[in-house]
């Protein structure tokens, strides 16, 4: 009993000595020179901000898969999503403008507020490079690789893609064969057909041709299929071309879409056959009570003269 009495503590007991030994450690680093553990930084900011190397490089992971990736049939679509990301992050006028690489003696003999503006503008650019890398495939890398600044990199892709004045007409001259010999295919939605040539619009705008709304929409209504014609003379009549806008046209010819579907419903048609069947039904009905009354009375004047008529039979027959 004695030495079950001797190993029973009190519960505070163990919280004590916790608290001598870590009080004890503090002391012995802070006579060592040792720094004092701290607790670790949440996770809010890149390691030059004192944040977590894992989360950092998680948001680094997150952010190339917002970069689109370029291809050579998309190029003119990537063009206008790169330069949205560029200038979401202020860093356009940067490839658009340029930036020049200073000589150690030019920037040798700036002040301070300049060597420091400096160091901004090539990072933005040093950025603006690394976002640029991003979006291409090895082999499109390749071709970029030896360009020291982010609008060289950005001139020598114009120049891939693109192409110059002669590969620019050519293109040009396949577009406007398309924007010409499109027409709206027979169960084609308005949308559909919509999308189909705006996509070739876009083509010929992006590559210098200046087509304007009332171009396009003279070329919807003559390449409509003929269950639009009768809408066609109506837009053409009651509306004014040159103000009306391409999203006008789509939205009147959507609403004439749906009243068509509407009326070649079968659920819609079986109910107005059903209709028709019931109204001719009850005209019959109604037609051949009036007959019916018709043979079975008469007039006061034809009764008379009937009467008379069998009379004159009877006596005959007598005489």
């Amino acid at each position: 009993m004695a030495r079950g009495r001797r190993r029973r503590r009190h519960p505070k007991l163990g919280l004590l000595l916790l608290f001598s030994v870590n009080t004890r450690e503090r002391s012995l680093a802070r006579v060592l020179g040792r720094p004092r553990p701290r607790p670790a930084a949440p996770a809010v900011a890149g390691p030059s901000h004192g944040g977590d190397a894992r989360w950092y490089q998680s948001g680094m992971n997150s952010f190339q898969q917002q970069v689109p990736k370029l291809s050579k049939d998309k190029y003119g679509s990537w063009c206008i999503q790169m330069k949205a990301l560029f200038g979401s992050r202020d860093l356009w006028e940067t490839i658009n403008n340029g930036f020049v690489e200073p000589t150690d003696e030019q920037e040798a003999a700036y002040t301070t507020d300049e060597k420091k503006a400096i160091r901004e503008q090539r990072k933005k650019d040093k950025k603006a490079l690394f976002i640029l890398y991003q979006g291409l495939d090895e082999a499109t890398f390749e071709k970029v690789a030896e360009a020291t600044t982010s609008k060289e990199a950005w001139e020598i892709l114009v120049s891939i893609f693109k192409g110059d004045d002669r590969v620019k007409r050519i293109r040009l001259q396949a577009l406007r064969g398309e924007f010409e010999a499109l027409h709206m295919k027979d169960g084609e939605s308005v949308l559909d057909y919509f999308s189909r040539l705006l996509i070739i619009v876009n083509g010929l705008k992006r590559n210098g041709e200046k087509l304007d709304d009332i171009r396009v929409v003279e070329k919807v209504l003559r390449s409509l299929f003929s269950n639009f014609e009768h809408v066609v003379v109506a837009i053409e009549e009651s509306k004014d071309l040159e103000i009306l806008t391409i999203e006008e046209l789509l939205g009147s010819l959507q609403v004439h879409e749906q009243r068509m579907q509407k009326k070649s419903n079968p659920a819609v048609l079986k109910q107005a056959l059903e209709s028709k069947l019931t109204l001719n039904d009850q005209r019959k009905s109604t037609s051949n009570r009036g007959r019916g009354r018709g043979r079975g009375r008469g007039t006061p004047q034809q009764s008379s003269q009937n009467q008379q008529e069998n009379q004159s039979f009877r006596s005959r027959g007598r005489g």
